[in-house]
């Protein structure tokens, strides 16, 4: 239990900014529990808590929920997974956690440089487009568990209304990992019963940090977190280029 302080810590982190904002619990918690336990672990525990997390979270806002924008990424998020199955078995270790500690820390330095932009609604998205992201966001749910920028990225130009963002990117996470993790089941990546344990021990963490952060949505200024949640994705994912470099 002693050793558990740590990654309970971070999963309740991560969960309280997903229940603030309703993306970017798995940037917070794969680069810092990925300094404690070996990445592909880390990915595959991380996307079981996300899947009822995020479940969870679409739930209390379901009424915000957009499905028709769920429909059209599915077809991608399955040929985004299985390619990023066949990366995971051919790149070593040492490479995806520097790509993951890069990833990390761009995605925290744009943000905090850049304004946010307006949400606007884009044009009517053709299936192509539509296709492309969904693989896109595949690929990188199954390498790293942290898809929820590249999510954010398409909803923010598909969804004008701030409160139907916030509801629908987790159900796309949610459908993202449950994606992954029937790929990652398939090839018998789930088998580890130190995982379920782990699963089992954290579960309930991640459900109060989601309850918690729904709760403090009402009432956190959106700027002061942002700049917060940005710093902290810089510094992890720096910690974690330096810990792949061997620094």
């Amino acid at each position: 239990m002693p050793e558990l302080l740590y990654p309970a810590a971070v999963v309740l982190a991560g969960y309280v900014v997903l229940g603030i904002t309703g993306f970017g619990s798995a940037l917070v918690i794969v680069p810092l529990l990925a300094w404690h336990w070996p990445l592909p672990e880390v990915v595959a525990l991380t996307l079981l808590l996300d899947v009822p997390a995020s479940l969870l979270h679409g739930g209390l806002n379901l009424r915000q929920v957009n499905m028709t924008e769920l429909r059209r990424l599915l077809p991608g998020l399955v040929a985004g997974a299985l390619a990023g199955l066949w990366l995971s078995q051919v790149l070593s270790a040492r490479w995806p956690l520097l790509v993951l500690g890069a990833y990390v820390a761009a995605v925290g330095l744009h943000a905090l440089r850049a304004a946010p932009a307006p949400l606007r609604t884009g044009s009517a998205a053709s299936t192509p487009w539509a296709a492309a992201m969904g693989g896109a966001i595949g690929l990188v749910e199954m390498l790293f568990g942290t898809a929820g920028p590249l999510v954010v990225a398409w909803l923010s130009r598909r969804l004008p209304d701030m409160q139907a963002l916030r509801a629908t990117t987790p159900v796309v996470i949610a459908a993202s990992a449950c994606t992954v993790l029937l790929t990652m089941g398939a090839s018998g990546r789930l088998s580890q019963a130190e995982l379920w344990q782990r699963w089992l021990l954290l579960m309930g963490v991640a459900v109060a940090g989601v309850l918690l952060g729904n709760r403090l949505a009402r009432c956190v200024s959106p700027g002061a977190l942002r700049r917060v949640i940005c710093g902290l994705l810089v510094v992890s994912g720096l910690c974690l280029v330096g810990q792949a470099l061997g620094v």
